[in-house]
């Protein structure tokens, strides 16, 4: 599991509900080559390996907030995103923002159903 680049939970409970922190495009310490499709799926494995290490999978997330450097990035955003979440839709907002932290395009954050 990536440790956490701040002072901050990964995920934390709250109820039923499970609140995943952004997750960036790291693997081994350092953002993934390969642009904005391959930090998304490295950003969403993340995601899932927060989500699973909680005793949940990726069709309990109901929300997701993705942020975005540029969104010139978001058709790629898009498939990467289908890709991760098959036929399951939860709800999602898609932000542009100034900057991530470590220089990352994307991250992305979650809450889930935990029951």
């Amino acid at each position: 599991m990536t440790k956490p680049v701040g002072p901050y939970t990964p995920a934390v409970r709250a109820g039923d509900l499970l609140f995943v922190s952004g997750q960036v495009g790291i693997a081994e310490g350092a953002i993934v080559e390969g642009g904005v499709g391959a930090e998304l799926a490295q950003a969403l494995t993340n995601l899932r390996t927060q989500v699973e290490a909680n005793g949940a999978t990726l069709d309990q997330v109901v929300k997701t907030t993705v942020f975005l450097t540029d969104m010139d990035h978001y058709m790629v955003m898009n498939e990467g995103y289908c890709d991760a979440f098959g036929d399951h839709r939860p709800a999602r907002s898609a932000v542009a923002v100034a900057a991530l932290p470590l220089g990352a395009l994307v991250e992305v954050e979650a809450i889930v159903n935990l029951r």
